[in-house]
């Protein structure tokens, strides 16, 4: 089953970018402080409105009860079929707001009436007294009930007038009102409770009681909003899901972090430690959730890695090559210095003709240092860039220099394209085609050329005797030659293939039945 979702998620796992990984976990890390402020604050405030909710449908419920009871107020039977009347239902939204409403100061004490409360409105609350002392006991609301003239009449400050306080001004002209007001009377009984802007708040809210289409009283009531803390605790279950799942997707970013960015980058690391000590090229395939720098970079190092084997091969057995093609003429020297050394009374046309070893050996040695040095430039070469040149005036100059002793037969046009290869690396690598074909004993070199997409296809043939199958296989390695009796160092062809190989071009031998077949793919210039 693990197996299977892995295999599932490594096919389907979308590229991304270091760029937008990291993106993402900062930009987390930037908005989680400001999501948790602004968490609580909403939080805060829905507390606020529902608490002004429950003041509204308890101020509804207790004015619809005394309109009914008022004296003179009309009995009217309930008609169902009201209901189906468009605009019927008339809910009434909380509209306090923490943020934007302000806050007024305390309710102040009641001023002595000029007049005494109105009858009717006493005798309402006297009936709807049980009812307001049951709401309040289980709502814990402060529940007041005031005449047409703002005087209480029942509740907190019986016999005052509250006429010029905001909301009941604004019940007397008709309207239901809402406003914040300071709790003088509150004091802070946890620690943490000045993170809350409502603790040290009361919500005040007044409803009309409207008979016959007049205002004949207000229900006036107040209560501290739900505890921040307290609703926290009530909320706990689903406030810890929500950490739980901020935690999840936190736990979730690190984790892509990791298998993104730092596991792969510690596999490079160890691979990279293995190809520091000589344990091979291979390097392990790029995870399938790594970013796509991380997989360029594993591209890049595994293209380093088998340069740096295959260089690492190549200096082993280059060094054992040159060990051995400087050890013959060496041990020839010192063979023949003995001999000298030993034999004063040598007869003096042997003496002659040990030094003409010495010589002939000398010169070896210094015929293999000067390729040697121009395999190394040779491999050393870098790319020139902008290059365009003609193949003509190269190859005519390599034609030129053996055309008394090779049948040449040039078979290019006068406009063939251009090549981005130096015309010194053209002609040289040419040069040891035509001068390999002469010494193998071939009379008639044939030079065609043929175009493709993006590239310039020249084949140089001979009429020798060609190639065995085992000395093609060797024929680009250094210091193979077939003429080592007559002094051939083996470097040619390894140097042309260097050198063409620093510019993008290719040298080959082509399998023939008869003669040799090279082919130099040579790219476009431009």
């Amino acid at each position: 089953m693990i197996a299977r979702a892995r295999a599932f998620v490594r096919a389907h796992w979308p590229a991304l970018r270091l760029r937008t990984i990291l993106l993402s976990v900062l930009m987390f890390a930037a908005i989680l402080p400001g999501l948790s402020a602004i968490f609580l604050r909403v939080y805060e405030n829905t507390l606020v409105r529902q608490t002004e909710a429950e003041l509204i449908a308890q101020t509804a419920v207790l004015s619809a009860v005394a309109e009914a009871d008022w004296p003179g107020a009309p009995q009217v039977p309930f008609d169902p079929a009201r209901r189906r009347v468009p605009g019927y239902y008339r809910p009434e939204p909380a509209t306090i707001d923490l943020g934007s409403d302000p806050v007024l100061p305390a309710r102040p004490a009641t001023v002595m009436p000029s007049r005494p409360p109105d009858p009717a409105a006493v005798a309402v609350a006297a009936r709807l007294g049980p009812v307001i002392e049951e709401t309040s006991r289980t709502t814990l609301a402060s529940i007041i009930v005031l005449d047409r003239n703002g005087t209480v009449v029942r509740g907190f400050g019986e016999g005052g007038n509250w006429r010029d306080l905001e909301e009941v001004r604004a019940a007397l002209s008709g309207q239901p009102h809402t406003v914040l007001r300071r709790n003088d009377s509150y004091h802070p009984r946890y620690s943490m409770e000045w993170l809350s802007r409502a603790s040290a708040l009361r919500i005040h809210h007044a409803r009309p009681v409207v008979v016959n289409s007049r205002v004949e009283g207000v229900i006036l009531t107040s209560r501290s909003p739900r505890a921040l803390f307290r609703g926290i605790y009530q909320d706990r279950i689903k406030i810890a899901l929500g950490i739980v799942g901020t935690l999840g997707l936190i736990g979730f970013l690190a984790v892509l972090v990791s298998r993104g960015i730092a596991r792969p980058i510690e596999a490079l690391s160890r691979a990279a430690r293995d190809v520091a000590t000589g344990g091979g090229g291979e390097v392990p395939p790029a995870p399938a959730t790594a970013a796509v720098e991380i997989r360029d970079l594993y591209e890049d190092f595994g293209r380093m890695a088998r340069a740096v084997d295959r260089r690492s091969r190549y200096l082993r057995d280059f060094a054992a090559a040159v060990s051995h093609e400087f050890k013959t003429p060496l041990a020839g020297i010192q063979g023949a210095v003995e001999l000298l050394q030993d034999h004063d009374d040598m007869e003096p046309d042997q003496r002659r003709r040990f030094l003409a070893n010495i010589a002939a050996d000398g010169r070896r040695l210094a015929s293999l240092v000067t390729r040697l040095l121009d395999l190394a430039r040779a491999d050393m070469a870098r790319p020139e860039a902008g290059l365009s040149v003609d193949v003509g005036p190269p190859m005519m100059r390599a034609v030129d220099a053996r055309a008394d002793r090779l049948t040449i037969l040039n078979r290019l046009d006068a406009h063939e394209p251009r090549v981005a290869v130096p015309a010194s690396t053209l002609e040289m690598v040419l040069s040891t085609l035509l001068e390999n074909s002469l010494q193998a004993g071939a009379t008639t070199v044939t030079i065609e050329a043929r175009p493709t997409a993006d590239a310039w296809v020249l084949t140089v043939t001979d009429d020798g005797p060609g190639l065995a199958p085992a000395d093609a296989r060797r024929i680009f390695e250094p210091f193979f030659t077939t003429r080592r009796g007559e002094g051939g160092a083996g470097l040619g062809l390894s140097i042309a293939r260097a050198l063409l190989a620093a510019n993008g071009a290719t040298l080959d031998l082509v399998p023939s039945d008869a003669g040799a077949v090279f082919e130099l793919v040579l790219p476009l210039a431009g």
